[in-house]
């Protein structure tokens, strides 16, 4: 989480900060193997130095960019929730509650499906 203060401290919102310091502790708590790191000046966690899940603010909600192939695998549960999305990313609105298990559900697929990757992106 270390990496992640002077991005969250950033944010004018307590609430928007508190919401996102919730959700990366509760990856690293689900995943303490995941590296974090701030690059494009957004939050995203690693595993052997390739891309798995990373984030980014707007003012009306936070984006979950989990890579195009995670993404289109997991589209039925985004839109069955609700979640807006493009072909990038889905965003959950600030005042939506964050679906913890889809979330964990994605890093893990992208852990397994990239262990052998040795790229930062697919």
């Amino acid at each position: 989480m270390e990496n992640f203060e002077d991005y969250l401290k950033q944010l004018e919102n307590d609430e928007h900060r508190a919401k996102l310091r919730t959700l990366f502790q509760q990856i690293l708590t689900d995943f303490p193997e995941l590296a974090t790191r701030i690059a494009w000046n957004e939050p995203m966690f690693t595993h052997h130095d390739t891309f798995i899940i990373g984030f980014s603010t707007a003012k009306n909600h936070f984006s979950v960019s989990p890579e195009v192939a995670c993404l289109k695998k997991f589209l039925p549960a985004i839109e069955k929730i609700g979640y807006g999305h493009t072909n990038n990313i889905f965003r959950i609105k600030w005042n939506e509650a964050i679906d913890y298990a889809l979330i964990k559900d994605m890093i893990a697929f992208n852990i397994e499906d990239k262990a052998e990757y040795t790229k930062f992106w697919r």
